[in-house]
């Protein structure tokens, strides 16, 4: 008799540590169409769930960890700051390399759906760095064979973090002033609550729709 899989649909989660991937791991396993979450994290999480699995991880050898792919969908939510990294190719090496690993992987393992927060500007032929280490990261993902590639381009993320980030802490003291000019084909740069956008990944996680798809919000 073969091993019975768990019922509902199965989901890989990187970066559940983080602002939004912290709202992506608590909206995935209050959901009663997820059966099985399996975070991939750089240190522990004081959470348990019956069907959460934790496995932390080497992302600079992500590769040995290859055979715990094993999901119906990838939520990505890796990425960190010029602050937090140390320099620009520490940046690069989480924002862009550990992405563009894990989606060759999870391709590799017959993954179906790909869901990669990025942020609004992306461009890997853009002048500005961060834009361009987020385009490059796009298009990594996009060039792989998942049935479904969805590309969430947010702007400001509102939310508590648990590490300070001078310059968006000062942006979120403007996000209302900012809001008043953000209209028509502006509207993408209003600031977004992280929560909204996990709950997009979660839904988009469980959709049958197939192709490349870029995803902007209006705040």
């Amino acid at each position: 008799m073969g091993v019975q899989r768990q019922a509902g649909i199965r989901v890989l989660l990187a970066g559940a540590t983080g602002l939004v991937g912290g709202h992506c791991l608590r909206k995935l396993l209050a959901d009663d169409d997820i059966g099985q979450v399996t975070a991939l994290v750089r240190r522990p999480l004081e959470q348990a769930h019956p069907k959460l699995t934790v496995r932390v991880v080497d992302f600079d050898h992500l590769r040995d960890q290859a055979g715990t792919i094993d999901a119906d969908a990838v939520l990505c939510c890796l990425g960190t700051t010029h602050r937090a990294a140390g320099s620009p190719e520490a940046f690069a090496k989480v924002d862009h390399i550990y992405v563009a690993e894990l989606a060759k992987l999870a391709a590799a393992r017959g993954v179906a759906r790909f869901v990669l927060v990025s942020a609004i500007g992306a461009d890997p032929g853009s002048p500005v760095f961060y834009n361009r280490v987020k385009g490059r990261a796009e298009a990594a993902v996009s060039e792989l064979p998942f049935k479904a590639v969805h590309l969430l381009r947010p702007s400001l993320l509102l939310g508590e973090r648990s590490e300070s980030r001078p310059v968006e802490d000062w942006s979120k003291q403007m996000a209302p002033f900012w809001s008043l000019f953000a209209w028509g084909p502006f509207s993408h740069y209003r600031p977004v609550p992280a929560e909204t956008v996990a709950a997009r990944m979660v839904e988009l996680a469980k959709s049958e729709l197939e192709g490349i798809h870029i995803h902007y919000f209006k705040g």
